[in-house]
């Protein structure tokens, strides 16, 4: 690795890819004829490939197929094109749960770093990059981390994501992994609650787009038989949050806690605590954008040394 070498950080998530500078839907789907337009779309090993559009199905992880590697490839690629760059060494930084990660770090580098040189198109424009490593950091930590100055000597982070909630507490700057705990309480499960509840009460489904427009603005334009179902699973949810927290032995009126990710917004609008001792990061690619600053310091670091 040298000074030329770019960092950049990917947030894999099950509902949405998070980079630094975008966020798109965690989708893949291959398309047997030539596409009339080529806006998000990835070519790759002879075939193409739509990137976006419905989220992909929920599995054990992210390497049972070369579904999450196809979304990298796009995902480098949206980030390589904000910075006007087709040809480029990257140092790849990303992230797992931390109580998942012993156990999945060796096969997520193997699995991302699967070509050393790669070659594809994405909206028709070529890029080829080389990945000159793959550095794994805890999701949660990474969303705080260029905010540790900050935080008292005890701090509790809360990161709900699309399918995973991870609790993690924060001694003296340093995740305490003890007691780290990991939930697959995330949003897509209450979106799906969302849906049971529509189904029972109105005999009909709602699309998970329009259960994310209430969450992000209101979305004032749904019939309001279906805003105040969601609105007020929405709540259940976050009291259920709330319960899980509890129950692993903090005090809600003490403890400092730092909601992050995606669900930090529905905790925010709809978790109805507005104490001091809670704090909020709404910006979704805050793990992606700490993937990317922890991984440039260890590279200054490099550098320094050589």
């Amino acid at each position: 690795m040298n000074k030329e070498t770019i960092v950049i950080g990917i947030d894999h998530g099950w509902a949405n890819m998070k980079t630094f500078n975008e966020v798109f839907t965690s989708g893949v789907k291959e398309i047997s004829t030539t596409p009339a337009m080529f806006n998000d779309t990835l070519e790759y090993n002879g075939k193409i490939y739509k990137i976006g559009g419905k989220r992909l199905e929920v599995k054990s992880t992210k390497v049972e197929d070369e579904n999450y590697y196809l979304l990298t490839l796009a995902a480098i690629a949206k980030e390589l094109s904000f910075r006007r760059i087709q040809k480029a060494n990257v140092l790849l930084a990303v992230g797992l749960p931390l109580t998942r990660f012993g156990e999945e770090k060796d096969d997520f580098i193997k699995y991302l770093g699967q070509n050393k040189e790669v070659t594809f198109r994405y909206e028709k424009r070529q890029y080829h990059v080389t990945i000159e490593r793959i550095s794994v950091y805890p999701q949660c930590y990474g969303a705080v981390a260029d905010r540790l100055y900050l935080f008292p000597q005890k701090q509790l982070v809360v990161d709900i994501g699309s399918w995973t909630v991870d609790i993690m507490p924060i001694i003296n700057r340093s995740p305490d992994e003890s007691v780290c705990v990991t939930q697959p309480h995330g949003i897509i499960t209450c979106m799906k609650e969302i849906n049971k509840e529509c189904v029972k009460q109105l005999n009909e489904e709602i699309d998970e787009h329009d259960i994310l427009q209430v969450i992000l603005n209101g979305a004032d334009h749904l019939p309001d038989k279906y805003r105040e179902i969601i609105e007020n699973k929405l709540r259940e949810y976050c009291q259920q949050i709330y319960y899980n927290i509890r129950e692993l032995g903090y005090n809600m009126e003490l403890t400092p806690i730092t909601f992050v990710g995606g669900g930090a917004g529905v905790m925010k609008r709809y978790g109805e605590m507005n104490q001091n001792n809670i704090s909020y990061i709404e910006d979704v690619r805050a793990n992606a954008r700490g993937y990317e600053y922890l991984a440039k310091h260890y590279l200054e670091k490099v550098l320094q040394r050589n």
